[in-house]
């Protein structure tokens, strides 16, 4: 059977624009996503679907580019921000202080580039219901006690897996092995490989 799945549009219908030819492991990564997003926003109500997307597709850019020729690992803690930050600190002085609501926006391309050159830093990025960056470079202090991860996951892991228990944050793992992984509630909720991801879109 041919790998190849092809849907058509007739021509008379609304918004046809041309064959749309999609290899099984593009229809994969698609459905794997709606199934994703979907589990997320059923794990905690009232989960704005936009920015948890905008959240993952930056993660598996950064999964997939990494930066200055070298894979890159960072944390997007997204949603209950005001918790988040109670329970971490700054590693360094916050390169995102002070600056307009509007420029941190996680839809700004702009701020897309400067959070790719920030994630080679440590530390967690913290992302604002809204999809504002409101803050970088930041340590997570949350218990580990009773956390279970499968082996090879390390300390970035451990510490966003326990930020989702004491939270209702939602926390996306970008990994130097180029997997992003996405923890809720303590657990681990997903893994994404970025190449295949990227070819679907």
């Amino acid at each position: 059977m041919s790998s190849l799945f092809r849907f058509r549009t007739k021509r008379h219908q609304p918004g046809f624009r041309r064959l749309l030819s999609l290899k099984k492991y593009e229809v994969h990564a698609m459905l794997v996503t709606t199934r994703l997003l979907d589990k997320l926003c059923s794990l905690k109500e009232g989960v704005n679907r936009p920015v948890l997307e905008s959240v993952l597709t930056l993660a598996l850019e950064i999964a997939h580019e990494g930066r200055g020729g070298t894979k890159v690992g960072t944390i997007f803690m997204v949603f209950d921000a005001e918790e988040v930050l109670k329970r971490s600190k700054c590693l360094i002085y916050d390169p995102l202080l002070g600056h307009p609501a509007p420029l941190k926006s996680i839809d700004n391309a702009n701020m897309r580039e400067t959070v790719k050159e920030l994630a080679r830093l440590d530390g967690a990025f913290v992302v604002s219901d809204e999809g504002i960056v409101l803050s970088a470079c930041r340590y997570l202090n949350a218990s580990s006690e009773g956390i279970n991860l499968v082996l090879g996951l390390g300390s970035r892991h451990m510490a966003a897996a326990s930020m989702t228990r004491e939270t209702q944050a939602i926390a996306v793992v970008v990994s130097e092995s180029s997997v992003v992984r996405v923890f809720a509630k303590g657990e681990l909720i997903e893994e994404l490989v970025p190449e295949i991801w990227i070819r679907s879109r």
